[in-house]
Order: structure tokens, then C-alpha cells, then sequence
């Protein structure tokens, strides 16, 4: 009982003192190893390689396009991490969208960016 008292006494004295890091970003570095990294205002995107994503049998264009977005940021995220899966942040976004006999699909591209 007394070791666990004095260990919590030194932790708590050493976290007191402990330097304030913010939280890491889930960035796998694979971007920045296999691509050249371009700052664009407040981003940083890859610089020339875009990430695709697509739908296929959708009911609307705009789930379609929701759909192929979910595609394009898993990968995305797979590959780089989740902090460059962001549609909204990405960059040269492109998308094509049709309504075929089984529904809409949509085909998009985007460099990524974070």
C-alpha cells in the first residue's frame, strides 16, 4: 500500500512538470515519403497524385456522390491517415456523375490535402 502512495506521489509531481505536446495527428507518413508535398495557403497537399473514389447503384446522384466521396477518403485514410481524408480540404476536386439502369454512380478525383 505504501509503494502504490509514493508511486502515485512521483507520477503526480512528474506529470506536474511534464512539457504540454499537443496531441499527434494520425498521419502515417507515407505522404510525405512517397510524394512531393506542396504548401497551398493554409495546406499542404500532395503535389501532382490524386486519390479517386466511386459509386455505383445508387438511388440519387447525391448519395451516389456521397458514396464515392466515402471511397475516395477511405483509401485516403488507409494510405496517409485520416488527416488527409478530408474531401472538403482536398484539392482539384473532380467529379462525373450518370444514372444508369441500376441507379447513379458517380466517378470523383482530388489530391489530397490536410
Amino acid at each position: 500500500m505504501r509503494f502504490s502512495v509514493v508511486a502515485c506521489a512521483i507520477l503526480s509531481v512528474g506529470l506536474a512538470f511534464a512539457p504540454v505536446v499537443p496531441a499527434s495527428a494520425d498521419d502515417t507518413g507515407m505522404a510525405a515519403s512517397l510524394h512531393t508535398l506542396k504548401r497551398e495557403g493554409k495546406k499542404v497537399c500532395l503535389d501532382g497524385h490524386f486519390h479517386s473514389g466511386s459509386s455505383a447503384g445508387v438511388k440519387d446522384k447525391k448519395a451516389a456522390l456521397a458514396e464515392a466521396i466515402k471511397s475516395w477518403a477511405g483509401f485516403t485514410a488507409f494510405e496517409y491517415g485520416t488527416d488527409w481524408a478530408n474531401w472538403s480540404k482536398a484539392a482539384n476536386k473532380s467529379a462525373n456523375c450518370s444514372q444508369g439502369a441500376s441507379g447513379w454512380g458517380c466517378s470523383i478525383e482530388a489530391r489530397p490535402c490536410k
